[in-house]
């Protein structure tokens, strides 16, 4: 598992934001992991500057406003 970043905020469109801080390439569908390993959702959108992209996740989880705030992993 590679650590992907924290979530710093969950939108109006009911999707969660990741500010990417490692130089990581990810995969759009790529699946998103929570410390316990559970599946979070799938990357969404990579948008942002190339520099320090962010990553939109569709949540797969009933309550994704409880991840904010937490480190999220992915393959």
């Amino acid at each position: 598992m590679k650590r992907l970043s924290k979530v710093i905020h969950f939108s109006k469109s009911r999707n969660l934001i990741v500010k990417l801080e490692d130089n990581l390439c990810p995969k759009l569908g790529q699946v998103v992991y929570d410390s316990k390993l559970k599946e979070v959702g799938r990357i969404h959108d990579i948008f942002g500057p190339t520099s320090k992209p962010y990553i939109s996740i569709t949540p797969t989880i009933p309550d994704p406003e409880s991840i904010v705030g937490r480190i999220v992993y992915i393959d």
